[in-house]
């Protein structure tokens, strides 16, 4: 039996509609921008689906009648193949690799930012053999016993506290009662 023939394949992202356009050379190396491109002449209209395939993910694309495969990228770690503009979230880099080692650079479009979101989010593949890095422990930043803390608000002044014998003084505070006696003794 063939082995690639035995690879279970799991639908990651399904889009209905993407547009596919001709990218011009890079001209940074900061990254494309979708404004260099003609975005309202795309080159295909078609299907997206995001596969993961055993160890790897395949994006195509296709004619959503027909099933014909416009294109496909492979791939493992997705960060080579698949780049997001500098300039929209809606808007992405594909490197589509043929026969024979060719490279070309196409740019792919979502009409909806949440597809575009959903996307990004889809297109990494799971590892399970990778295992998941347990959370760190959660901070305790409760006071412990005898603990004090104190806040400085800008532009307001610490009030004084009133004394002691009331506020029938001259003084002008505010009335404030005399500590409580010690345990044990009462009033």
């Amino acid at each position: 039996m063939d082995r690639l023939a035995d690879e279970i394949e799991s639908v990651l992202f399904l889009a209905r509609e993407v547009m596919v356009y001709q990218v011009p050379p890079r001209t940074s190396t900061a990254g494309y921008k979708a404004a260099d491109w003609n975005v309202e002449a795309f080159v295909w209209k078609g299907r997206l689906r995001v596969l993961e395939v055993g160890e790897r993910c395949e994006l195509r694309l296709e004619d959503p009648t027909t099933g014909e495969l416009f294109a496909q990228v492979t791939y493992v770690t997705p960060w080579t193949q698949v780049e997001p503009v500098l300039d929209s979230s809606r808007y992405f880099v594909l490197r589509v690799e043929g026969e024979g080692g060719k490279r070309a650079y196409v740019g792919m479009g979502f009409a909806e930012r949440g597809e575009a979101f959903d996307f990004q989010r889809s297109h990494i593949p799971t590892n399970p053999s990778e295992p998941a890095k347990p959370a760190a422990p959660p901070k305790d930043y409760s006071l412990k016993e005898g603990q004090t803390f104190k806040i400085n608000i800008p532009g307001r002044e610490a009030k004084k506290p009133a004394s002691a014998g009331g506020g029938s003084g001259s003084g002008g505070g505010l009335f404030a009662l005399p500590p409580p006696p010690p345990p044990g003794r009462k009033r």
